[in-house]
């Protein structure tokens, strides 16, 4: 889980050089396990309110690529700065401003919901009040109020993606990653994510980065970034990579610039 205890208790409280920088910028990032590269000169930017969807088949990279930007690993090579923040440089501030939801589920089963969210709010230096008026306005826009009180333990595994969606947005980040949020959900539970996503880029100005490997999680509202054995391919707003790679659909595109198929 990624902890960041912030004293400001606003993620969204920046100084002048984060509000006037974009949400996320990397530059020439690469990274290797050993003698195996799993990232090559990645460069990419997100602006606000993007909604940009981070394709790529299983061992693409993504996951590797939102370990750097959370810092669960250390890079090497080029630079990574969230609203300006250089995160190796000013960490504390940088992740201060981030939200995530990881590949892996990481409630605490034996925590009711509330317990969870809390526990968030205070590494984040929110003072209990003020975190229970957040906890209850993202738990509103989730749809799990009732469950409020109740162990995590008795979620299914879709309603435990939305608390843990409410749960990075506690702290008011304005940058929230999401690693292949969908895996294992019923259709219903997928769609949902989607959606609530979706609104949150569009009428409050969120930048989000969707890893998946879905190619129907992709639309052409959104922007989207083909990351292949390692490096960007093709980025830009749907419509313009189809047109680029001179395809007629988003999955006819990306098998045009891969080489391989996607689900």
């Amino acid at each position: 889980m990624l902890e960041v205890k912030t004293q400001t208790g606003d993620a969204g409280a920046a100084g002048p050089t984060a509000r006037e920088a974009p949400p996320l910028v990397v530059e020439g990032l690469s990274h290797a396990f050993g003698k195996r590269q799993a990232l090559r000169e990645v460069s990419f930017r997100l602006e606000r309110g993007d909604r940009t969807m981070l394709l790529g088949l299983n061992g693409a990279g993504k996951t590797t690529l939102f370990s750097l930007i959370t810092r669960l690993y250390n890079h090497r090579g080029g630079s990574i700065r969230i609203f300006g923040w250089e995160i190796q440089r000013k960490p504390s501030e940088a992740l201060a401003r981030l939200g995530v939801v990881f590949q892996l589920p990481t409630l605490d089963l034996e925590l009711s919901v509330a317990q969870n969210l809390f526990y968030h709010a205070a590494l984040h230096g929110l003072p209990r009040r003020e975190a229970a008026a957040r906890l209850k306005r993202e738990i509103e826009r989730v749809g799990l109020t009732d469950r409020l009180r109740e162990n995590a333990r008795t979620l299914s595994g879709g309603q435990r993606r939305r608390v843990e969606i409410a749960r990075a947005l506690i702290h008011r980040p304005r940058l929230l990653l999401l690693d292949e949020p969908t895996v294992g959900l019923d259709v219903a539970s997928r769609q949902f994510l989607l959606d609530h996503v979706r609104m949150l880029c569009r009428e409050e100005g969120l930048a989000a980065l969707w890893a998946t490997h879905l190619i129907d999680e992709v639309d052409d509202e959104a922007r989207v970034i083909v990351l292949h054995r390692g490096q960007v391919l093709a980025e830009g707003p749907v419509p313009e990579v189809i047109r680029r790679a001179n395809a007629t659909s988003m999955r006819e595109a990306f098998d045009k610039l891969t080489g391989e198929h996607l689900e």
